[in-house]
């Protein structure tokens, strides 16, 4: 794999791009790179792990084929010297950045540098954070620390003024799309995808897999209609969107069992001490807490965008808009309020109570 080809893997981050491969002449200590997830944080951080890995040539770095070999493996996420710590939990918690300070002691094994990237470092809890901050002030020479984070907040800006941010903003529809189009899918269905997908590549992907979200764009696309201002009726709104949530689960299922089922084989044939069973599990764990917050996000995204259309109709002929806009302002709270991990069914529930028909 060649330089090129190693920064091709984060796609429509050019800005950001620039700015990782402007500093491999003189990389500091850590950096931070800020966005959503499904944005190119996570792929920014191989090639850039791939990309220092390389080298640039000049003496005591690799040649040709050893930096080819550095860059492949850390795109894929499979080098020696590239280290990924993700919390198994909700937070980031003081365990996980003991194995932090711990792996940034050890000598790397392959390349001249070692990365460790740490993935939700937003989550650190207090003292988590605390522990993080001595290890990046007194850093191992060897090491270099990539932080992921959605955003900074306040209790973590100490952190993160050590750190060199690269900002990785929500991916434009077009640019999903584009990549859609390239993986080989028609131009309308990558465009209804890229809609779905809220700037995630790895969601657009993950949604063509499944034959029913049409079905269930069309479901939260006619929630307004249905209501009447009883509870009933929202009881019943409520239960089949949940419904259809669970039934969006089953691509990623099954995603997961064949991983699993992967790494039974490798267990079999090598033993099952240090395979990472535990991380696996951990991690399918997030992914599938992640799919139904972003399935909310979605359907309140659609349903947001049916009261705008109202909102439109009336104020071009001439009719009051307030309703409208006052139901699209609750949603937009309501998907907020998301962050806080709420009862879904009570979340859902009191909002679609607050919300005229349309």
């Amino acid at each position: 794999m060649n330089d090129e080809d190693l920064w091709a893997t984060v796609v429509g981050q050019d800005a950001a791009v620039s700015l990782l491969r402007a500093t491999l002449v003189a990389p500091v200590h850590a950096f931070l790179f800020v966005g959503p997830p499904g944005a190119g944080r996570a792929e920014a951080a191989r090639a850039f792990a791939g990309a220092l890995f390389a080298g640039n040539g000049s003496d005591g770095e690799p040649d040709a084929e050893g930096a080819a070999r550095h860059r492949r493996l850390a795109a894929a996420g499979q080098h020696p010297d590239l280290v990924r710590v993700e919390p198994d939990g909700r937070a980031l918690l003081v365990a996980d950045t003991e194995r932090i300070t711990l792996e940034g002691w050890r000598s790397p094994v392959e390349a001249r540098r070692k990365v460790i990237v740490v993935d939700r470092f937003d989550t650190a809890e207090p003292e988590a954070a605390a522990s993080l901050l001595k290890t990046i002030e007194e850093p191992p020479a060897t090491t270099i620390f990539v932080l992921l984070a959605e955003e900074v907040p306040a209790e973590h800006v100490t952190i993160a003024s050590r750190c060199f941010r690269v900002d990785f903003p929500p991916l434009a529809d077009e640019v999903v799309a584009a990549a859609m189009v390239a993986d080989g899918m028609d131009a309308e269905r990558a465009a209804v995808l890229a809609e779905a997908a809220a700037g995630s590549i790895h969601r657009a992907r993950l949604l063509a897999e499944d034959p029913a979200l049409h079905g269930r764009r069309n479901a939260w696309h006619s929630v307004p209609s249905r209501l009447n201002g009883s509870g009933a009726a929202v009881a019943v709104i409520v239960e089949e969107l949940r419904a259809m949530i669970d039934g969006a689960q089953a691509p990623l299922a099954t995603r997961h069992e064949e991983e699993l089922a992967a790494l039974a084989e490798r267990e079999e044939a090598f033993g099952s001490r240090g395979s990472g069973r535990i991380e696996l599990v951990g991690r399918q764990k997030r992914e599938l807490r992640r799919l139904r917050d972003d399935e909310l996000r979605f359907g309140l995204a659609t349903l947001s965008r049916v009261y705008r259309d109202s909102a439109l109709a009336a104020s071009e002929a001439g009719l009051p808009t307030d309703a409208a806009m006052d139901a699209t302002a609750r949603i937009t709270g309501a998907t907020g309020d998301l962050v806080r991990n709420p009862n879904e069914t009570l979340l859902l529930q009191a909002l679609l109570l607050d919300l005229p028909m349309a």
